[in-house]
């Protein structure tokens, strides 16, 4: 049975959703890069400004690769995006293949723009991703901007989405296995990797989800870590009401743990908070330990603002448009939105990840 952190508590749950249904067609789901930087237009790597339409992830930087001729390891991306979507991102490759770049439109992609660069582009060279979602047969009597509002006055719970652990939790059990060391012994490196990382995942879902059932979303914690908004380093509250201020002045946000060997650590009633979490999961700090740099750890913001936040009745349905941070989940408003669980595979592991 799926860990309820997979399904965790919504911010608007006495607001009706509007229902309907997603991902229809590609066209009803548009994913743009929102991209760290620009090609600067000089340098031995081309940037390619690509669209990608109704292709898997696992197969995108491989058929780059093949049409022109390079090796799949020359190929670079920010993320991987949606399958089931159009999508535009920065794809990089040696300066080399710029005389058969041609040859790449075709069957899901298109080439819109070039540009030359000094670096290859790597995982996480990315501000955020910008989405354009259709939700057809919605409820058009439903209190959607009621939902807006709150999400757009509160922050969206930055919680993993529910595909983040595969169809049914298959990954997040995977992961249970490769972190007791009961795992197949052939498996796959990156599914390993993705294994691990979606019980990282499934544990801050639930001390964010016990931080929501608590009524203790928007407050400050004696001892919370808190890293400054939309970016900057982490630090502890050391004083809760001086740090409540600037929390509510939208200058910071709460951080919870992705439980690793070096995660930032909490204090006080925050980190006996987090302690709790592990031990209803039979787990302690060893537990992290021996894996290399696997299970680092780090700290993930626990609400994000969407300040381009809207909605939009069109003859098909209700058009969403917001931008969300690198990590944040699409699906997570979706639900706030519709009121059901919104399950896709597009974050099935795959060989690139």
């Amino acid at each position: 049975m799926p860990h309820p952190a997979t399904d965790p508590p919504l911010l608007t749950p006495d607001l009706p959703g509007c229902g309907g249904r997603i991902r229809a067609t590609d066209d009803d789901f548009e994913v743009e890069e929102v991209p760290s930087y620009e090609p600067s237009g000089s340098g031995d790597h081309l940037y390619l400004w690509v669209e990608k339409r109704g292709m898997a992830p696992e197969y995108f930087a491989r058929t780059i690769a093949q049409r022109l001729g390079a090796r799949p390891g020359d190929v670079g991306t920010a993320g991987l995006k949606d399958r089931h979507a159009v999508t535009r991102q920065w794809v990089s490759v040696p300066a080399a293949c710029e005389a058969r770049v041609a040859q790449l439109d075709g069957d899901g992609i298109r080439v819109l723009k070039t540009g030359r660069h000094t670096n290859k582009l790597k995982p996480g060279h990315l501000r955020g991703n910008r989405f354009r979602i259709l939700i057809r047969d919605a409820d058009r009597g439903a209190n959607v901007e009621g939902v807006l509002d709150r999400v757009r006055t509160l922050g969206l719970p930055n919680y993993y989405g529910p595909q983040r652990f595969g169809r049914g939790g298959s990954t997040v059990e995977l992961g249970w296995k490769c972190l007791n060391g009961t795992a197949p012994r052939r498996l796959r490196p990156f599914l390993y990797r993705f294994a691990l990382s979606a019980v990282q995942s499934l544990l801050f879902n639930d001390v964010l989800a016990r931080r929501m059932t608590d009524g203790l979303y928007r407050t400050v914690l004696d001892g919370d870590a808190l890293a400054k908004w939309p970016a900057g380093g982490l630090f502890v509250a050391t004083d809760a009401a001086a740090e409540q201020v600037r929390f509510d002045a939208r200058e910071t946000v709460t951080a919870g743990p992705m439980f690793g060997k070096k995660t930032f650590p909490a204090a006080g009633l925050a980190a006996e908070r987090e302690a709790a979490v592990l031990r209803a999961h039979n787990l302690g700090p060893a537990a992290f330990a021996g894996f290399g740099k696997l299970l680092m750890g780090t700290r993930r913001h626990n609400l994000v603002y969407l300040d381009d936040l809207t909605a939009a009745w069109e003859p098909d349905g209700l058009r969403l448009s917001f931008t969300l941070p690198a990590g944040s989940y699409a699906t997570v408003l979706l639900r706030e939105v519709m009121k059901a669980r919104v399950d896709d595979a597009d974050d099935e592991p795959t060989e690139e990840e």
